[in-house]
This record gives structure tokens, C-alpha cells and sequence, in this order.
């Protein structure tokens, strides 16, 4: 009858008897002299820590098991005091087989492990020496039971052992973004930077097909720390140079590496203390990812569909290697310091880590009103004309004069932004920037000016819940004055797109943008860009 009874007390209650699977040593009696004077009468001892089961005072609470032989007998009493064995809420353990002796040798392990801890934590005198002796007898009548779950348990140790060496990592976790985009320029000539319109070259206006994925590993070390590697494979074509004759035209998620996979993110941050955080790239990191831009559309795969659109260019001057440093004031203010670099792994030349081009980053960003925040940005550029990535003052966002006023020689330039997000309701933000730069040829004493702005609108939950509906609207880098040539028209970005999200995971962005007077010359006729950006994230 007692296997009947201490089945039900096995079979759904597995933590008793993972518990139990821990075999004490075999000289775990002799931890306490059969010769020490002991207390026949003790206190209760305290419960165990909670959990989801209920610990027992008495046997006698199971309320489907029944005391039969010496062995049970022995057994309640060991638990009547020490309260080794754990039921469900209910007092009652359930289960329909026969107890085996094995399994009332993992019951009465429980409760030798429970006299063990009184002993190994000085409170033996609560052990009685009738106790003691019933334990040693208990034992000697299960000795080949107990070795026999001693071994299992040495094997499952030495199994756990080996998946916890051989497991990836229990604290970096996988993420993953994939964009199917069908994207196309429409209009009647490329743009060039002459005032002649009959020599214009045909758009490459064929609609394409294409995709980028990303797969992000993230780990922590501390918990507030993380370090972001980054692979991506992209094989979608910049709208520029030969397919429309301007940069005004390129996506936000571009870039065609014919889909070979490549190291695009690198990174780690970590706290100093309560109020500082570090952040150290080590290749292809955007500023934008370290440094609030305070747009709504700053994301490639969520946000605008140009590259224009995402947010203020001058954060595209200062490299992707570097360090950033944020100071957080307050939970309405917070100061940024960066130093970034473009080339820092080539030590020929005008590269390397000082020699080459880099950004000095200064940034303020504060909230005077509940919802409105606005940001101060300082950028100091230096762009070297001998380096392996060039001249580019403006990101390959605006004209070909304002990217390079000076030509491809040594040109350095300060560069002051203002940006700002305004959240008037949860479902309408209005934000936008204005950035001007002054820059000078490090060859000659030549200088230009160079201004661009937006406007954007944000529509969050438009029609649905995730959605996004965005208005873009503004004026790429321009070069408004110059010792040298100055852009004579304006062109103008009007942009509209709306995410539909149609599950947490998946949303379809259509959306169109319109460069008018494109390179800022009213010669270039208008170009139209249309795609529909499809992004899976997992």
C-alpha cells in the first residue's frame, strides 16, 4: 500500500524530486558525533523559501496517502519536524501508479538533505540523536537505491555540464530585419550640372526589384551594457549618378553590394555610473544610431523612404568609427560629445584614426514643454581630399556643389543644426530641422555656404495601430554663397509615404518623393521616386 501512496507524491511533483536528485555524501551523517550532547525537545524550524508548492508540517495533510509500514511511519515523523517534503496548495499529491523503492529513496533523500543543511549550518542541536539514528537506518535499508540514483545524477551533471559549454550564448539575443523593396525613377532626363537641357542623359527608369537583410546580435555583459554586431546583405541600387544624375534621389535603405554579406554595425555601450554612458564603434555605425536626431522617420526599414527624408544631413558628416559620449542632465536634458572617424584602419595617407577625415560632435538636447523637445547640434568636419572615401560635406544628400564646393581637395567645415520634435497629440508630431554649414577649402581661401531644412508630419496609428503615415517636406543641401560657384535655383523634396502594418511583424510602406529643379537647377526637369518597401522583422 505505501507504494501506492508515495506514487502519488512522485509523479506530478517534480520538484521533490529534482531536489531529491542531489545524493548526499555518505559521510554526511557523520558530520555530527553520535556522542554530542543534543536537545531531546527543539523549535520549529523555518519554512523553506516559497515557491509554487506548499510546504507540509505532517504527512497526514496528503490527503490521498495512507500510513501503513515502519518505513512510512519513520518518515512522516522525519517530516513532521523538519518539513523536508513539499505538496501542492491543496495538501494532496495525485497519481494513480505504484510507489518504487527508488522513488521512496528520492523521498527519503529530501529529508536527509534537509538534516544536512542543519548541520552544515551550525543549528545541529535541532537534530536529535533518535533522528539521527533513524536516518542511518533508513539508509542502510536503501544504500543500493540511493547509490543507484547518486550515479544518475552524476551523469545528468556531467550532461548539463557539457550543453551549458558547448550553448551559444545565454545573454546575447538575435534579431532580424529583411526589406523586399520594388522601387523606380520617373521623368523625362537625368539631371546634370550644366544649364544646357538638350544634353540631359535618359533616366534609368526600369522598376527593380530588390532586398536588404540585417541580423543583429546584441549581447549584454552587465545587463545596461550592449554590444551590436551587425551582418547585412543589400543588393538595392542608388538612385544617383548614372540612373538620375543627382543625389537628391537616393532611398533611405539603399546600397548594393550584390548581396554579399558584409560586417555593417559595430558597436558597444556601457554605463559610468548613474548619468554618463560610453559608446565605442568600431566600424559602420552611424552617428544617428548613438545620438538622438529627435525624427520620427530616422529608421531605413520603418521610416522615410528617402535618404533625405530621415533626418538632418550634418549627422552624416561625422563618420562611422569613433567614440560618443552622453552626460544625462535630467530626464529633460542631456549633453553628447563624439569623435568620429571614416577611415581609421588604413595608416597610408590622409587616413588612419587622426590624419583623415573625421566630425568633432557637440549636442544638446533639452524638453522645455511636456512633449516638445529640441536639440542644438555642433559638428566639426574635416574631409580630406587624398583619403579613400573623399569629400562628402552633406551625406550624398544635396547638390554636387554643396557635397564638394572646393572639388575633391582638403576642405574642412563647421557645421550648426537645430532640430526639433513636437508631440501635439499621440496621433500627430510635428518635427523638422534646419542646418547650416560653413565651409573652407584647406588649399586655397576659398569658402561656401551651405543651407538645407525640412519639415516633417507624423501621423502615428493613422487608420490602424503601428501605422504611420509621413509628410516630408524641404530643401536639400544647398550651397548658397561661394567664393566659387554657387547653386542658382533651389530644388525642393516633397515626400509622402504611408506604413501599413500588417502584422507585429511584417508592414508595407508605398510611398513617392519629388525633386523639383534637381542639383538646385531649374534646367533638370523634375524627378518622381516611388517604391513599396516590404520589411520583415524576426
Amino acid at each position: 500500500m505505501i507504494s501506492r501512496v508515495w506514487s502519488n507524491f512522485l509523479l506530478f511533483s517534480p520538484a521533490v524530486v529534482v531536489a531529491s536528485f542531489a545524493i548526499l555524501p555518505s559521510t554526511v551523517l557523520a558530520e555530527v558525533s553520535i556522542n554530542e550532547q543534543v536537545q531531546p525537545e527543539f523549535t520549529v524550524i523555518a519554512e523553506l523559501p516559497a515557491n509554487n508548492q506548499a510546504q507540509l508540517s505532517s504527512v497526514s495533510q496528503l490527503s490521498d496517502v495512507q500510513p501503513t509500514d515502519w518505513a512510512f511511519q519513520a518518515l512522516q515523523s522525519l517530516v513532521e519536524r523538519y518539513g523536508c517534503i513539499a505538496g501542492y496548495p491543496n495538501g494532496t499529491y495525485r497519481g494513480n501508479r505504484s510507489m518504487t523503492r527508488y522513488e521512496f529513496a528520492a523521498g527519503l533523500n529530501a529529508c536527509l538533505e534537509r538534516v544536512n543543511e542543519l548541520i552544515a549550518s551550525a543549528t545541529s542541536d535541532l537534530v536529535t540523536k533518535e533522528d539521527l539514528a533513524t536516518l542511518q537506518r533508513l539508509q542502510e535499508e536503501f544504500s543500493a537505491e540511493l547509490a543507484t540514483l547518486r550515479g544518475r545524477v552524476d551523469a545528468l551533471e556531467a550532461r548539463t555540464a557539457e550543453l551549458e559549454s558547448n550553448q551559444f550564448s545565454t545573454t546575447t539575443k538575435l534579431n532580424g530585419e529583411a526589406i523586399f523593396a520594388v522601387a523606380g525613377v520617373f521623368g523625362d532626363n537625368a539631371a546634370d550640372q550644366d544649364n544646357d537641357s538638350d544634353n540631359n542623359s535618359d533616366l534609368q527608369d526600369n522598376i527593380i526589384f530588390a532586398d536588404r537583410v540585417r541580423l543583429n546580435f546584441d549581447t549584454s555583459f552587465m545587463g545596461k551594457d550592449r554590444l551590436r554586431v551587425r551582418l547585412q546583405a543589400r543588393n538595392i541600387t542608388e538612385f544617383q549618378g548614372n540612373v538620375t544624375g543627382t543625389r537628391m534621389t537616393r532611398l533611405g535603405f539603399d546600397g548594393n553590394e550584390d548581396n554579399d554579406v558584409e560586417l555593417d554595425d559595430l558597436y558597444y555601450y556601457f554605463p559610468l555610473g548613474d548619468k554618463v554612458r560610453v559608446a565605442i564603434s568600431a566600424a559602420n555605425t552611424e552617428l544617428n544610431h548613438l545620438v538622438e536626431t529627435l525624427s520620427p522617420f530616422e529608421s531605413s526599414g520603418n521610416g522615410s523612404i528617402s535618404r533625405f527624408g530621415r533626418f538632418n544631413p550634418i549627422y552624416r558628416t561625422a563618420g562611422s568609427t569613433g567614440l560618443v559620449v552622453n552626460y544625462q542632465f535630467s530626464d529633460r536634458a542631456s549633453l553628447d560629445f563624439a569623435y568620429m572617424v571614416r577611415d581609421p584602419e588604413d595608416s597610408s595617407g590622409e587616413n588612419g584614426l587622426f590624419n583623415g577625415n573625421y566630425g568633432a560632435v557637440a549636442q544638446f538636447i533639452f524638453e522645455p514643454i511636456n512633449n516638445l523637445n529640441l536639440g542644438l547640434t555642433y559638428v566639426r568636419s574635416y574631409n580630406a581630399g587624398g583619403s579613400n572615401s573623399g569629400v562628402n560635406l552633406t551625406g550624398s544628400t544635396g547638390s554636387t556643389n554643396a557635397v564638394r564646393p572646393f572639388g575633391n581637395v582638403s576642405t574642412s567645415a563647421d557645421s550648426f543644426g537645430l532640430e526639433t520634435s513636437w508631440r501635439i497629440s499621440p496621433q500627430f508630431t510635428l518635427s523638422g530641422w534646419l542646418a547650416y554649414s560653413l565651409a573652407r577649402s584647406e588649399v586655397s581661401d576659398d569658402s561656401a555656404d551651405i543651407l538645407n531644412y525640412a519639415v516633417t508630419l507624423a501621423f502615428p496609428d493613422l487608420g490602424g495601430k503601428g501605422n504611420l503615415a509621413g509628410i516630408v517636406f524641404g530643401m536639400p543641401p544647398k550651397v548658397i554663397e561661394s567664393s566659387l560657384v554657387e547653386d542658382q535655383d533651389t530644388s525642393l523634396h516633397i515626400e509622402g509615404f504611408y506604413r501599413l502594418q500588417v502584422t507585429d511583424n511584417i508592414a508595407i510602406t508605398p510611398g513617392l518623393f519629388v525633386i523639383t529643379n534637381p542639383e538646385h537647377n531649374d534646367n533638370n526637369d523634375t524627378i518622381f521616386v516611388g517604391t513599396i518597401r516590404t520589411t520583415f522583422k524576426f
